[in-house]
């Protein structure tokens, strides 16, 4: 049998089938977004708080103003768009959907009047980076280059998405950084300013983590749940606290593990490599000890 008679027998029996299996999800994405729309939103918010660094063509500094009215604008519209179509999808019936298209302006303008704080904290974490790396030769070689700040902007973008309730959009944002940079950061994670994530690559931070200020991570840490309780299904019970606090000015070396509820008090430095699962007070230091080396 050739291609297209196969094709002409058996075509319309695949696609239903395909169909049906997607119309097993009661609310399918397909039905209010895609990846695409959101990660295209993302890169415009990214560009209002950071003008001229996105963009395909430098930016006149003397237009920039005019650039950042036109640029929110249309910004505006487009979050607004996503996030309606998906609240209207989340409304219990088609009487809810005018209260849901309400809800979503008001989410929006929420989003929009926080991104000048937004653009304070992250300024915080740009200098964070250039005063905490001594190879970092300028502000701008930051800005244009470092994972760190792509990875902690997009999060803190979807940090204030995640705070205002709007299901999917942050997630999607900050996997999409994770995907680019090798830094997963959970949106629910609460962060406070002046982070920084030296070189990177492997950081994992759970969704009810948080970090105080001045905070400083070197790659292949994890900041995650040592376990998590199930309910009578064997399901995993959602919304607890399993997370580590991390107090303010903190360090946290290479490969260091620091597993659930516990507390590592502020001024603390946690060498590489540690398995952690219990609190620490203020000032500690906590390391592997290491054998000798044997030298021939």
């Amino acid at each position: 049998m050739n291609l297209n008679d196969w094709l002409a027998k058996n075509k319309d029996a695949i696609a239903s089938s395909l169909t049906d299996a997607s119309a097993n999800n009661k609310k399918s994405v397909l039905n209010f977004t895609t990846r695409a729309q959101v990660i295209g939103v993302l890169k415009e918010l990214r560009s209002l708080i950071l003008p001229g660094i996105f963009e395909r063509d430098p930016v006149n500094r003397q237009a920039l103003k005019t650039v950042i009215e036109e640029k929110l604008g249309h910004t505006a519209l487009s979050l607004c768009s996503i996030i309606t179509s998906i609240l209207v999808e989340e409304c219990a019936d088609d009487s809810a959907a005018a209260d849901c298209i309400q809800k979503a302006h008001s989410i929006t303008i929420s989003i929009l009047e926080g991104l000048p704080a937004i653009k304070a904290t992250i300024d915080t974490d740009i200098r964070a980076a250039y005063e905490g790396d001594p190879a970092a030769k300028s502000i701008e070689e930051i800005i244009l280059s470092y994972p760190s700040l792509e990875a902690v902007s997009i999060y803190r973008i979807a940090n204030l998405i995640s705070r205002l309730c709007v299901p999917i959009i942050p997630r999607i944002m900050t996997e999409y950084a994770h995907k680019n940079t090798g830094i997963d950061i959970h949106p629910g994670a609460s962060i406070g300013s002046s982070f920084f994530i030296d070189h990177g690559t492997g950081v994992v931070i759970g969704e009810t983590c948080t970090i105080g200020d001045r905070v400083k991570l070197y790659q292949g840490v994890t900041l995650g749940a040592k376990s998590f309780p199930l309910d009578e299904h064997g399901n995993p019970i959602k919304g607890i606290k399993r997370h580590p606090d991390i107090e303010s000015h903190v360090v946290i070396y290479s490969g260091a593990t620091i597993l659930g509820d516990i507390v590592i008090g502020h001024h603390s430095v946690i060498g590489g490599n540690v398995w952690l699962t219990q609190s620490v007070p203020p000032h500690s230091t906590v390391f592997n000890v290491q054998p000798s080396p044997i030298i021939k």
